[in-house]
This record gives C-alpha cells, sequence and structure tokens, in this order.
C-alpha cells in the first residue's frame, strides 16, 4: 500500500518511444497479467514467459525487474510498459468485450490449444463463470461437443446460448454416473472446493482433465481416478505473450469476446460485493473515463 490494481487492460495508444515499432500513437493496445519477465531463461525464450524461472512482474502488486520497483496496474488514467508485452488489438472488436479476453480468455484458450482440442472432441466445462463461459466459446468455435457441468440449473439457458450442446446440474449424483468414460477433455473452472474424482471419472481412455480453477484447500485425488483409463491431471496457467496474441488475432476472426457489464468507477463496491455472490454475467468491465 499504496497499491493501484488492475490487469486485462485496453486502450489507445497515446505516446510512443523512440526505438518502439510495434505501435503507433491511436493504435488500440492490451495489457494483460504480466508487463516483463528475464527474457534470458528457458521458458522465456521458448514464449512461454508466464512461467519465468527468475522473476516474472505481474501487472499490479509485484515489483519491476528490479524487485523493488512496485508495479500499478490499469485502475488509472495511463499506464507505461514495454511494447514487447504490449497486445494489438482488432478494432472490429468492441474494447469493453476484449478486456477480459487478456486474462480469463487467455486462461481457458491456452489449455485447449495445448491439447489440441478440436471436432470430434467431447468437452466437459466445469463452472460457468467468467472463465467457464469463455471455455464454452472457445471449445464450440474449435468444433467439439461442449457439455456445461453446474450447480446452478438456473444458468442452462445461458450455457447453451454460449454454445455447449448438453447442461448437467451436477448436484444429482445419477447425472454423473451416467456420463462416466465420456469425455476426451474436462476444464475446470471451479475455485470453490469440490470433488475432482468425480470429473476424473468422466474421462474416457488417456483422457485429460485441466485445472485453471484454484480451489484454496488442497485436494483428494483417488489413484484409480487416474490410472483406470490412463487418464491424466494438469494445471494451466494464462499464456505466453506470443500465445495470447494468437488468441486475441483468433477471437478477432471468429467473433469472440467476453460477456460484459460496464460500470464506472464509482460502482466499483457494488461490483465487488456482486462478484462475490456470484452475481455477474460473467465479467464487470470498469469504464476508466469514470475516474
Amino acid at each position: 500500500y499504496p497499491m493501484v490494481p488492475g490487469h486485462e487492460i485496453v486502450g489507445r495508444v497515446t505516446r510512443v518511444g523512440s526505438e518502439v515499432t510495434k505501435f503507433k500513437e491511436g493504435d488500440l493496445a492490451g495489457i494483460g497479467c504480466f508487463v516483463d519477465s528475464c527474457r534470458m531463461c528457458v521458458n522465456c525464450t521458448e514464449g512461454e514467459e508466464q512461467y519465468c524461472v527468475n522473476h516474472l512482474a505481474f501487472t499490479y502488486n509485484s515489483t519491476e525487474m528490479d524487485e523493488k520497483t512496485p508495479t500499478y496496474g490499469g485502475y488509472s488514467s495511463q499506464i507505461v510498459a514495454d511494447e514487447k508485452y504490449t497486445l494489438k488489438i482488432s478494432p472490429e472488436l468492441p474494447l469493453a468485450g476484449v478486456a477480459p479476453l487478456l486474462c480469463a480468455g487467455i486462461t481457458t484458450y491456452s489449455p485447449l490449444r495445448r491439447f489440441n482440442i478440436g471436432r470430434g472432441h467431447r468437452v466437459g466445462v466445469v463452472g460457468l463463470g467468467g472463465l467457464g463461459h469463455m471455455a464454452v466459446k472457445f471449445a464450440h468455435a474449435m468444433g467439439a461437443e461442449v457439455t456445461v457441468f453446474s450447480t446452478s440449473e438456473s444458468k442452462e439457458q445461458d450455457a447453451r446460448r454460449l454454445g455447449a450442446h448438453d447442461f448437467v446440474v451436477t448436484r444429482d449424483p445419477e447425472n454423473m454416473t451416467s456420463l462416466a468414460s465420456k469425455f476426451d477433455f474436462v476444464l475446470d473452472a471451479v475455485s470453490a472446493t469440490h470433488d475432482f474424482n468425480v470429473y476424473l471419472n468422466l474421462l474416457r481412455r488417456q483422457g485429460v482433465m485441466v485445472l485453471v480453477g484454484a480451489p484454496e484447500k488442497p485436494a483428494e485425488v483417488h489413484a484409480f481416478s487416474l490410472i483406470t483409463n490412463g487418464r491424466s491431471l494438469t494445471g494451466s496457467m494464462i499464456g505466453g505473450i506470443r500465445e495470447t496474441q494468437e488468441m486475441l488475432d483468433y477471437c478477432a476472426e471468429h467473433g469472440i469476446t467476453s460477456d460484459v457489464e460496464v460500470i464506472p468507477m464509482q460502482r466499483i463496491t457494488e461490483a465487488y460485493e456482486r462478484t462475490i455472490k456470484g452475481d455477474v454475467r460473467y465479467r464487470f468491465v470498469i469504464d476508466m473515463k469514470t475516474l
């Protein structure tokens, strides 16, 4: 403290340095979850900066590469960033809907691409929130057959609107039993404590379950949930700059944006309280002109 929060930032370039070649004044640009990395470790040199071995400078509440200077985020009138860690934004998409792509979008796009999800795959998405609704959109666009698993029956209409073919209410165990060994891939976007084994058992031979949600408490995984059918359980965290730009280009090509509610800065406390209650479909975006 004091700290300026905020990532998933989009806006227009107002000034560029003398050696900048990637952007010019007036261009649309975005900044995601980090603003620098060591640029030398094996992960950075392979374009996976999000897994930097030495020091990843997150967009806010972190430090610059000197590990002393604080980083300040996007709840501000302007931000200065290195062009290498800044992303090009298509003018064809609404800016408010693009902003959450820089975290929620890449968090779900990356594992779907990593496991080559496409036509003919049966995909399960666990949880229909900020991450889950993007997973449904991407998996559907990639040609997969998508099923949403949720505790909230009220979200079925939204799930189908977003591209889901089926919707399963997980509060009824019988709904899950009948789907055992039916899925190629499950993306788990839930951060509340829940039983991973229930969803691992949905996977067919050599199926994969990817965690992008982050429950606070450790989870118990039964050995035979993995041994049976040779299943895999793994995790994923955002993406590097190269893949994030690929995701943004994919969204521009397919007309994909996040479902958002735009609010003025003066309503941020209300938005926070509604987020805690799960009362948002599916991301709040702050209009920084109201600052």
